[in-house]
């Protein structure tokens, strides 16, 4: 027991002795504009969305200014619906778009607001360590021009788009 936990704290220390890369965010960023739902059109895939399709997001803000999340999505493997619960924070008001998201309480991943419309529309997230990609919309659909847009600037901050995979948002 006490090799595992000497092994678990080592782990932890060097994961955190990596140095963050830098990634531009937006600012300003107004948490009352992005509430609502968005659906996911492309992203990275990862093991915690493992054959996901019509994935959404649902953000809602609390009273003590953090934001509840609700993550949907079909497993077109077991054939039913998934949901994951989380907590977003924004640790630095300075910086808006670097949002913290947690579904494993109390460890927190990078959610990195990159690029977003005007009329909060369309967004582009990732993560500093270049790892994770989203690229997100109020609507199921996005005009190809404004995808090639995203993803022209996704590959400009440094991101391996041809890891991006479309995301089916047309299910049971």
């Amino acid at each position: 027991m006490k090799s595992i936990t000497v092994l678990i704290i080592s782990i932890l220390l060097m994961v955190g002795c990596k140095a963050k890369k830098e990634l531009a965010t937006v600012s300003p960023l107004d948490l009352e504009q992005y509430r609502g739902t968005w659906y996911e059109i492309a992203r990275f895939d990862h093991s915690f969305e493992k054959n996901l399709s019509c994935v959404s997001a649902t953000y809602t803000i609390r009273e003590d200014g953090k934001v509840d999340v609700l993550n949907k999505g079909y497993n077109t493997k077991k054939e039913k619906w998934s949901e994951a619960n989380g907590i977003a924070k924004v640790p630095n008001a300075e910086k808006p778009g670097e949002i913290k998201v947690s579904f494993f309480r109390p460890f927190y991943g990078d959610y990195f607001v990159m690029k977003l419309d005007k009329d909060y529309k369309h967004v582009l997230v990732g993560s500093p360590t270049r790892k994770f990609l989203w690229v997100l919309s109020r609507t199921k659909t996005m005009s190809q021009e404004v995808y090639a847009n995203y993803i022209n600037f996704a590959e400009g901050k440094g991101f391996d788009t041809s890891k991006l995979m479309k995301v089916a948002q047309v299910c049971k």
